[in-house]
């Protein structure tokens, strides 16, 4: 089992490497499709409903912001759950978690692929589609094993990219901007509840994937203070950045933004032509891209923390020799998503995710009474104030997120944890034979 002072692996992250890993988990390819389903259910008001989401997502930011002052260890979720509730706990965690990422990166690399074909027609289908499958899977697979600061240079770049086109379709929105542009000044009715809750919960997905970033803490240079400042850094970014792209989007195209399959490429088209679409779509590649390299990054970390806490193989646990990075769960990472991508047909599985991520939240945020008894009296913590106002506004949040949930959800999750139980125990089973 780890202690604070085994971490074998280099500890190169700042708060602008976490940033990064936190910024690429928010932002994918959803961002360059949800505005039109948010103006469909909001019309003019979207940009407030994303401003709001942000604020009601900061209460679950601040939760985890407490909770990762707590630890130093990589695992993230895996180790916040171990430590107050148990190895079980902690194992399953780890175990759906990783399942979840999964699956996701999976559905992102095809997606990728798909994207890709708008450029190059052979990408996307047959043999050509293999390749680049497997291309995409040994490029990341290969620069995550040789270093994290490499890993890191290519997330950053990627980030960078990413920014660009969205940022010139925001600059280049904002001379749209006008009251008449919103409709604002005329008279009209606010959407009703119903209404609101379905784009709420719409738009609050938008704002999940940043959790992966607390998983690497054993490798930031000083995790108690950088991960609650780049996760709230990140967070507000994200907000800012959401805000402006979903005012722009309906000041640009209107109400004909409701109706658009692939709203931010028609706004750039409405707004630069032909190049303006083409930049965009160069965009969702690089976003894509950025986010699976941010995953490859983080998740297989969390095989490598389970095998060092003794519940996997030790085989995951292992660290290269020339580089100190997990190289075993990368490259078993990487082959695992490239199989999936080529013969599995997961898109069941999607469902996973968003209920995994809920629980996983609660049961982070549920950690926080004891966190705070069992480090009474140590080293400084980041502490909300309030007591337990804001981690109860998060806990509530949660269990309407839940409201979503659909039965397939729940089933899947249930049908996973279950062989998650069968490997904790034949590990468990294992180490006795082992000591005995």
């Amino acid at each position: 089992m780890q202690t604070p002072g085994t971490e074998p692996l280099k500890r190169q992250l700042t708060v602008a490497g976490i940033w990064l890993l936190a910024i690429n988990g928010f932002i994918g390819a959803g961002i360059f499709g949800s505005p039109a389903a948010v103006a469909g259910l909001m019309g003019p008001y979207g940009a407030l409903l994303f401003l709001g989401c942000g604020l009601l997502m900061l209460t679950i930011i601040l939760s985890f912001a407490e909770i990762s002052s707590h630890f130093k260890n990589t695992g993230g979720p895996v180790q916040y759950t171990r430590r107050v509730f148990g190895p079980f706990v902690g194992f399953q965690t780890g175990w759906a978690f990783y399942i979840a990422r999964l699956t996701a990166f999976a559905a992102n690399v095809n997606l990728l692929v798909s994207t890709l074909g708008f450029f190059w027609e052979g990408a996307a289908g047959g043999e050509g589609r293999n390749l680049t499958l497997f291309l995409i899977c040994a490029l990341l697979a290969w620069v995550n094993v040789v270093g994290t600061k490499q890993a890191m240079q290519s997330v950053g770049v990627l980030t960078l990219l990413k920014f660009i086109p969205l940022l010139v379709l925001v600059l280049g929105g904002a001379l749209y901007l006008s009251p008449e542009a919103f409709g604002l000044h005329a008279a009209g009715t606010l959407p009703d509840a119903t209404t609101f809750g379905t784009a709420a919960l719409l738009v609050i997905y938008a704002f999940v994937g940043w959790e992966a970033a607390v998983i690497p803490a054993g490798e930031a240079k000083d995790p108690v203070r950088d991960m609650p400042k780049a996760l709230i850094y990140a967070l507000l970014t994200v907000t800012v950045l959401y805000t402006l792209i979903q005012a722009v989007s309906y000041a640009v195209l209107g109400s004909e933004l409701a109706s658009t399959e692939r709203p931010l490429v028609e706004v750039a088209n409405a707004m630069m032509g032909t190049t303006g679409a083409v930049i965009l779509m160069i965009g969702v590649v690089v976003s894509v891209g950025g986010n699976v390299a941010s995953t490859i990054f983080t998740t297989p970390r969390l095989s490598y923390a389970m095998a060092r806490d003794g519940h996997l193989p030790a085989w995951f646990g292992k660290v290269h020799d020339t580089y100190n990075t997990p190289s075993r769960s990368i490259i078993f990472f990487a082959v695992l998503v490239f199989v999936l991508s080529v013969y599995g047909s997961f898109v069941w599985l999607a469902a996973l995710s968003a209920l995994v991520r809920i629980l996983i939240y609660m049961l982070c945020i549920a950690t926080i009474p004891v966190l705070r008894r069992q480090d009474e009296g140590g080293e400084p913590r980041f502490r909300l104030i309030g007591g337990y106002v804001i981690p109860a506004i998060a806990m509530i949040i949660c269990a309407w997120l839940l409201i979503s949930v659909s039965l397939l959800s729940v089933l899947t999750t249930i049908g996973f944890l279950a062989v998650g139980a069968l490997v904790y125990l034949y590990m468990h089973n294992q180490k006795r034979g082992e000591q005995a």
